[in-house]
């Protein structure tokens, strides 16, 4: 892919991250996925024990067989302190970096995060998914915010997730008798279709192959720099 630009630079305080999040908010939008899903990509990042220096890896896979056919990968240290609720100022650029090596653009983009899940509004996958111009799905395995009642155990059975008297996500049951996962729309999808896609990419584990593979993607790429 070419130099992605954001419509905002990366700020390194927070008041000036709280302002970018107020203003991508009002840019989101949520729609039914049209047309067919070919490809699906999964982000992760992965952080040094030893120092500041993260890594980051995007996967691209072949939607219907589930298998790799891209991937980008990036190390840089971090620019941006944890701040809870702030996580993609802290990972974007470096998330955004290992994006633009990839020659695929999927047609999804999984996130190991929230999207609208969060206290703004505005998770990693939300913000990522709209600078990147891709849809965008988060699927995290605890929650953020909002209250819900448990699923039932059965694969593919589902309860809203509430925040702020609004449904900011489902709580999915991915596979029978395990711990659900927490599905929110990033951008440019909806969570009917959002839920639709994460199942059609669990049909092993617990969580969505293409997120699953990027988190061992980048913990293989930090043992090799660091021995």
């Amino acid at each position: 892919m070419s130099r992605i630009f954001p419509p905002h630079s990366w700020p390194s305080g927070y008041h000036e991250a709280l302002r970018i999040q107020e203003d991508l908010v009002q840019r989101l939008r949520f729609e039914p996925l049209t047309g067919p899903v070919e490809t699906i990509g999964g982000v992760d990042i992965s952080y040094s024990k030893k120092s500041r220096r993260m890594y980051a890896a995007v996967l691209v896979f072949d939607y219907a067989r589930m298998q790799v056919i891209d991937e980008g990968t990036w190390i840089q240290d971090e620019t941006f302190p944890y701040i809870p609720g702030m996580l993609t100022f802290r990972e974007g650029p470096a998330a955004t970096r290992a994006m633009e090596k990839i020659s695929i653009r999927p047609d999804v983009m999984l996130f190991d995060g929230h999207g609208i899940a969060h206290p703004r509004f505005c998770g990693t996958a939300s913000h990522l998914g709209l600078i990147w111009g891709i849809p965008s799905i988060g699927v995290a395995k605890k929650k953020l915010v909002g209250e819900y009642t448990e699923p039932d155990p059965e694969a593919g059975s589902a309860t809203e997730l509430i925040y702020k008297d609004r449904v900011v996500g489902r709580v999915l049951r991915t596979r029978t008798n395990v711990k659900p996962v927490f599905v929110s729309q990033g951008n440019r999808i909806d969570l009917d279709s959002a839920v639709r896609v994460v199942l059609a990419c669990c049909s092993r584990h617990r969580l969505p192959e293409p997120t699953r593979r990027a988190h061992l993607r980048v913990n293989e790429l930090r043992r090799k720099a660091e021995g």
